[in-house]
């Protein structure tokens, strides 16, 4: 291979960030458990980059090389969960008095830190549908200080381009941050698209395996990096050297588990849609999808996850997910099992019920995480529960 080109996406989600261990030629970075760092002289402190494993630890700088190599940007922080990825992020580009345009459709515990938390020192917050980046243009105040969406937005998977709003976004000299866990960079660059952070629950796709609970940003300067890390250091909120190793190796299946995981699901989608006791079926692959030409542009695939309303309300949802036999039914998303998760009572249980209507997150909402599983034999199963209805 010439050293002057890039290595495929593939490559580097093997590859980047890890080197044999100089000691033993260990193929695989070893997990760095220790708290401190001995340092050769007064002098030379800080000469091999670490002295203390809150504020760096090697194992985890190998993951985030790794993030970075896939995401671009200045350089990547991980962080114990990809809630504390976004509290450090918002803290480190808001002050009290701040206000913040975030997406109508977030993830249930970034509504509810940034209105139950961050709201109790005085920044203010705005959520409207950034699916049009005019709404995110009329939402901008004197004292706006960030733009945050999620893209597809959990659970309804409605997009937002972003580069149309990271276009509103440079002209008002704001941030864009961009929650990319659905697709992950495999799919979807947002840095690419003009945003200025990629955030990721690394939970998801990144690891994979429902092993470990983590999360990463990855920042398009150095300055934002640098205000993001220094927050992360102030709360202790970065990610274990354990939690990092198991990611790495999660990382080097991400794409192939996607593109698998991906097919998987809309044949699942198409199922669903001929099924009379299924209703709304949503995916980004279908042709139905009402957003499919921004989909298609925007990222290069579908990802794992969609949603479809059962007839018959509440109840025949919850005996649904109650007979699904290979189908978990569990809140986390993006593992290589296939789960089934209840929006209202799990993941967004916080949200108040007049706000989620609003949006599209209704009482018979049901998840889906499609896993690896045989196609066949995760459409037999729904299609014994929903007969059953």
């Amino acid at each position: 291979m010439s050293t002057d080109k890039q290595p495929d996406f593939k490559t580097r989600e093997v590859h980047a960030g890890v080197t044999p261990d100089p000691v033993t030629g260990a193929i695989l970075t070893p997990i760095y458990q220790s708290t401190t760092y001995v340092q050769e002289s007064v002098d030379k402190y800080l000469e091999k980059g670490y002295s203390y494993s809150r504020s760096a630890n090697p194992t985890v700088v190998a993951l985030e090389d790794r993030i970075t190599a896939l995401e671009g940007g200045a350089g990547t922080a991980c962080f114990a969960t990809g809630m504390a990825a976004t509290s450090a992020t918002m803290m480190a580009l808001m002050n009290a008095g701040d206000h913040a345009v975030l997406s109508d459709v977030v993830y249930g515990g970034t509504h509810r830190f940034s209105t139950r938390v961050l709201s109790r020192f005085g920044v203010e917050y705005s959520f409207v549908d950034t699916s049009d980046a005019d709404n995110v243009k009329a939402a901008i105040k004197d004292n706006t200080k960030l733009i945050f969406t999620e893209t597809p937005a959990n659970p309804t998977l409605k997009l937002t381009d972003i580069a149309a709003v990271s276009e509103v976004a440079q002209a008002h000299g704001l941030p864009h941050v961009v929650d990319n866990t659905f697709l992950t960079p495999y799919y979807q660059r947002p840095l690419e698209l003009g945003a200025d952070i990629s955030l990721h629950s690394t939970t998801k796709f990144m690891e994979g395996h429902n092993i470990t609970v983590g999360g990463s940003i990855t920042a398009k300067s150095q300055e934002q990096l640098d205000a993001i890390v220094f927050v992360r250091n102030c709360l202790g909120s970065n990610m274990s050297p354990m939690v990092a190793f198991y990611t790495l190796q999660g990382c080097k299946t991400m794409s192939t588990r996607l593109e698998t995981q991906s097919a998987n699901a809309l044949k699942v989608a198409r199922f669903l849609e001929t099924h009379p006791m299924a209703e709304r079926v949503t995916y980004l692959g279908l042709d139905s999808f009402p957003q499919k030409e921004l989909a298609d542009s925007q990222a290069s695939g579908h990802g794992s996850m969609l949603w479809f309303e059962v007839k018959g309300g509440v109840e025949s949802g919850k005996k649904l997910m109650d007979t699904l036999k290979l189908w978990s039914l569990a809140e986390n998303l993006g593992s290589v099992e296939s789960l089934v998760t209840h929006s209202v009572t799990m993941t967004h249980a916080d949200i108040p019920r007049e706000e989620r209507m609003a949006v599209g997150i209704t009482d018979g909402l049901v998840r889906l995480s499609v896993g690896l599983e045989s196609p066949e034999d995760l459409i037999d199963d729904l299609k014994q529960a929903l007969d059953g209805l």
